[in-house]
């Protein structure tokens, strides 16, 4: 637009009789903010009576004329400045002032008829010019899109490299990629297949590397930029295939170059600046896009050793301060483990158990009368803990009672009257009478359920069954005793072949996480059980020392001490175990 506004300002100066000075102002109608875009003649300072009328005419949105004398020269002469407001489709797009020897009347509306319809050329050009780059705009866009289309990096490429072609109005579009120092030709437009032994193939990447080395778009033959480029290998590409214009474009990606595009005309229609141009802008938005799409269509181990190879450029190359600090430290750490001796521990579930554990159980079918002890309760030898109803068994008794002593009576009488058979059935009779006394008396005994032996009561509340029915042999209460425990460690199958008898390791209770208890050792089961998706081994061991707080049921975590082994094995070893028994169960 800068270029666009400088040309038509010139043309209207030149038009104009007597202008000694012009600027032309734009800017955007929704803001009202204008600034001057081209001066008359072109590199001097615009005055300030210039901008002044140029605001009166933008305020007032009509033409403004003002004489004043011009003291520059001698003698004096007079100057008219004018103002003129361009408007395009109702709306104020820039104002225009020119410094002007003083006109007639009629001069100036001569003058200002001219400006009017010099505005009408200005809209026409910027239309023209609008159009053109919405023009361009959607072929870019179309292009980015065409090129994101496929999900194969070739099959995109070739896509985009034939598109271009049809579009540019080109003979062959070339498409190529740099792997390491070298240019890899990709697509080709109109072509399946390339074969890159072929000259053709060699002179494009040539080509190609020619625009990569300087950094810039190359166009042979060379055009109107007046800058000056090496383009010995675009010329090689004309003289040994024909085609007689050539433009190279490179790709970047992040700031790098990631390779070029190449195309070819005859050479009748070479390059324009704005053909240029617009290749540029197709090169910024595809390039990117292509990159995605080789990146993502590359086997993993290209992606890996590439990845491999960023991330040793950035720890040997400069910068990235925080990424070596980070690799030098790790490095440290994995060498310190190496050398350097720790224990090593089994760690595993631990439980407490009483030594012993006595059941309590109902001695003969009765009921629950009453019950003040439940789990959790400490209990004295011989302490009662609860009652069956014995009713039941005072009748029995009474009943075995009156039998018994009519059986007494009865044998007196035979005894009296010399009945000597009689005397001896009832004898017997009394015997197993007086027996079935005593074993009521024995069960009215045992009707109070009392404690074993000093303890906790482990399991059993009848407090909320009284009056339940019981039966012969059923669990009431379970007692363990208190000074006597024994720990159950649920030992992972990965780590049981490394637990052995006499082993001592230290143990830490959830209800107690500040003490720890040394232990040792036991047993070992031979027999496994599932759990939480593993096997565990039960291993039993001992409490070295004993506090009075510990109970029964509780449950915490215990480390066996192995042995000294290296630290990086301490932490590596259930990885490397599993890889081995994985890579063996597919081994063939």
């Amino acid at each position: 637009m800068d270029v666009l506004a400088q040309s038509w300002l010139d043309q209207q100066c030149k038009l104009i009789q007597g202008v000694t000075s012009g600027v032309l102002m734009l800017g955007v109608p929704e803001n009202g903010s204008f600034s001057p875009v081209a001066c008359w003649p072109e590199g001097i300072t615009t005055s300030p009576t210039l901008l002044a009328i140029a605001r009166t005419a933008m305020e007032k949105q009509q033409g403004v004329v003002t004489s004043m004398p011009d003291n520059s020269v001698t003698p004096q002469r007079q100057l008219d400045t004018i103002g003129y407001p361009l408007i395009i489709n109702d709306q104020l797009i820039g104002i225009v002032a020119l410094e002007i020897d003083s006109l007639p009347e009629a001069s100036r509306r001569s003058v200002t008829q001219l400006l009017r319809l010099g505005s009408v050329w200005l809209e026409m050009l910027i239309d023209q010019h609008t159009t053109t780059d919405n023009q361009n705009l959607i072929t870019v866009l179309e292009l980015v899109a065409l090129s994101l289309e496929h999900d194969r990096f070739q099959v995109a490429a070739t896509a985009l490299a034939t598109e271009l072609a049809m579009r540019m109005e080109c003979n062959r579009a070339s498409i190529g990629f740099l792997h390491g120092e070298r240019i890899h030709i990709q697509a080709m437009s109109h072509s399946a297949r390339i074969d890159t032994r072929s000259n053709l193939v060699k002179d494009i990447a040539a080509a190609m590397e020619e625009a990569i080395d300087q950094d810039t778009a190359i166009a042979y033959p060379v055009n109107q930029d007046k800058s000056v480029h090496i383009t010995r290998a675009h010329e090689e590409l004309v003289r040994q295939h024909g085609n007689g214009a050539i433009c190279s474009i490179p790709l970047v990606d992040n700031g790098a170059m990631i390779g070029a595009l190449t195309l070819e005309r005859s050479g009748e229609q070479p390059f324009d600046i704005q053909t240029i141009e617009l290749f540029k802008q197709i090169g910024v938005l595809v390039g990117p896009a292509l990159e995605l799409k080789r990146r993502d269509d590359r086997w993993l181990i290209s992606k890996a050793g590439e990845s491999l190879r960023s991330m040793l450029a950035k720890l040997l190359g400069p910068r990235h301060i925080v990424m070596k600090l980070v690799t030098a430290a790790t490095v440290a750490l994995v060498g310190f483990m190496a050398v350097v001796d720790g224990q090593h521990r089994v760690t595993a579930d631990a439980s407490l158990e009483g030594q012993i554990q006595r059941a309590v159980v109902a001695p003969i079918d009765g009921y629950i009368n009453n019950s003040d002890i439940r789990a959790g309760d400490i209990v004295h030898s011989g302490q009662l803990m609860g009652e069956l109803d014995d009713k039941d068994l005072k009748l029995e008794y009474e009943k075995l009672t009156s039998e018994k002593n009519q059986y007494i009576r009865e044998h007196r009488s035979a005894l009296a009257g010399h009945e000597r058979a009689e005397a001896s059935i009832l004898s017997a009779k009394i015997d197993q009478a007086s027996a079935q006394l005593r074993l009521v008396e024995e069960q009215l005994e045992r009707l109070h359920i009392v404690s074993p032996f000093d303890g906790v009561v482990v399991s059993g509340d009848l407090s909320q069954s009284l009056g339940s029915p019981v039966e012969r042999g059923d669990v009431l209460f379970e007692v363990a005793p208190l000074d006597a425990y024994r720990l159950v460690l649920k030992v992972n199958e990965n780590d049981i072949r490394e637990i052995d008898i006499g082993q001592t390791g230290k143990l830490r209770l959830s209800g107690m996480p500040g003490e720890t208890l040394p232990l040792s050792i036991g047993k070992i089961t031979p027999v496994s059980e599932a759990g939480e998706g593993s096997n565990f081994f039960r291993v039993e061991a001992r409490l070295e020392s004993e506090l009075a707080q510990l109970r029964p049921g509780m449950e915490g975590v215990a480390k066996v001490e192995i042995g000294e082994r290296k630290l990086i094995w301490i932490w590596t070893h259930k990885m490397i175990d599993w890889l081995r028994l994985w890579s063996w169960s597919w081994w063939p």
